[in-house]
């Protein structure tokens, strides 16, 4: 990130959850120093951006950067400049690494090497349970001391109420989210894609929604009584409409989804594409078309991308064997702002507040504005911007995504991070 400290951002429209003007942005010494329509500074680094659209740092709440364990798949260096070069300027790390994390010294290796690397910020995850064998209580409060910021078991459910409940009871002081990956395996019958009319014609094993829908549904009960869930991943009609009667009902509770969900469908494993193969997996029409509402609504809060990284070897083999999951920072921004924005006709504002807003919020960290006083992590988008998804450009580890050869409008244009510019496309 070698660019001055002092920067001033000029004639960009500046995109808040709650309004938009064109305006001049001065950054110094790492924060937003203040915002106007006509802002002069000698001393700054003066960079025009007319046409260009400034929006609060996005963050992705669901991030695996598979280290320690797997650096075949992606390391902190790739996964945090993949992170910035998709125009994410934070990201939250599962802690199914290799160890678990689930103890205070792993979340301080993370926290320091990310700090060392200095391009996106980290916001390490904890495992609930330790070993996320859904038993014992982790050491949270230790933990949280060395830098996490929330706490999930990630793809293993947390099947056992009662650890649940405890774990709430346990997490209230420090106000840190519990995430849920929400799903009942004795309803899965080791699937591998959506269950269905197209399972049966593949001849596939199917992940029926119920599994899904029956687990928010019991851990949102819980929480009714114990504290607040974020709910992971949300893929299915119903489990929007379960969260939605939830958040009418008062129970605190939050939930995310991912731009495949809201992209794609189960039609994309035809021709059985590994690449199209995750956990949740894709669903109908009417699946997608219900996550779109969802985050319309604010029923969904933020949209997450599950980055899933995976070596060549992982997803070419059979369908049935081939790992689930699928990468996604750097196609995030792009896929959000062509399905929702250039299709959808979703306000920029509540791109701001789903992508940036909402997660700062669910975390509780001061961040999510473009406002005097808060910490300068901004990603600028360039909103007419033509693009086409090529795998040599990404700089992650991994390649392991449907999107390649998709195009769209819409993407980001530079990243700033701690007020300094993290990534920068080339003009």
């Amino acid at each position: 990130m070698n660019s001055p400290e002092n920067l001033l951002l000029k004639n960009a429209t500046v995109v808040n959850p709650e309004s938009s003007q064109v305006a001049d942005v001065l950054i110094q010494n790492g924060k937003i120093t203040e915002v106007a329509a006509h802002i002069e500074n000698s001393e700054a680094h003066i960079i025009d951006l007319k046409g260009k659209f400034i929006f609060p740092g996005f963050i992705d709440l669901h991030v695996h950067l598979r280290e320690p364990g797997q650096e075949e798949k992606e390391t902190l260096a790739t996964g945090l400049a993949a992170a910035v070069h998709g125009g994410i300027t934070a990201v939250c790390s599962m802690p199914n690494t290799n160890p678990i994390t689930d103890n205070e010294y792993f979340i301080k290796f993370l926290v320091d090497k990310a700090w060392e690397i200095n391009k996106a910020k980290l916001y390490p995850i904890g495992a609930i349970t330790k070993q996320s064998k859904g038993e014992e209580i982790s050491e949270i409060v230790s933990m949280i001391r060395a830098g996490a910021m929330a706490f999930s078991d990630d793809g293993l459910p947390l099947e056992n109420m009662l650890v649940l409940r405890r774990a709430l009871q346990y997490i209230q002081p420090y106000n840190k989210p519990i995430i849920l990956h929400c799903e009942n395996k004795h309803l899965s019958l080791d699937g591998s894609m959506n269950e269905g009319e197209l399972s049966t014609i593949l001849g596939l094993p199917g992940i029926h929604r119920a599994c899904e829908e029956a687990s928010i549904a019991q851990s949102i009960e819980v929480a009714k009584y114990f504290g607040r869930i974020h709910i992971a991943h949300v893929s299915t009609k119903g489990s929007v409409e379960i969260i939605r009667l939830a958040k009418q009902r008062g129970i605190a509770v939050t939930a995310e989804t991912a731009p495949h969900y809201f992209a794609l469908t189960e039609k994309d494993v035809n021709n059985y594409n590994t690449n199209a193969k995750m956990n949740p997996p894709l669903r109908t029409e009417e699946d997608r078309r219900a996550i779109i509402e969802g985050l319309r609504d604010g029923t969904l809060d933020a949209i997450a991308t599950d980055h899933a990284p995976h070596a060549v070897d992982d997803k070419n083999k059979e369908f049935n064997l081939a790992a689930f999951g699928i990468i996604g920072l750097e196609t995030s921004v792009m896929v959000t702002m062509q399905k929702l924005v250039q299709e959808e006709g979703f306000p920029l504002e509540l791109i701001a507040k789903i992508c940036s807003t909402n997660p700062a919020n669910i975390l509780g960290v001061h961040s999510g504005h473009v406002k005097a006083g808060y910490v300068a992590d901004l990603t600028v988008i360039n909103k007419e911007a033509n693009w086409e998804v090529k795998d040599y450009q990404l700089y992650s580890k991994s390649k392991n995504t449907p999107f390649i050869g998709m195009q769209g409008k819409g993407k980001a244009f530079m990243t700033i991070v701690n007020g300094k510019i993290a990534w920068q496309e080339k003009v």
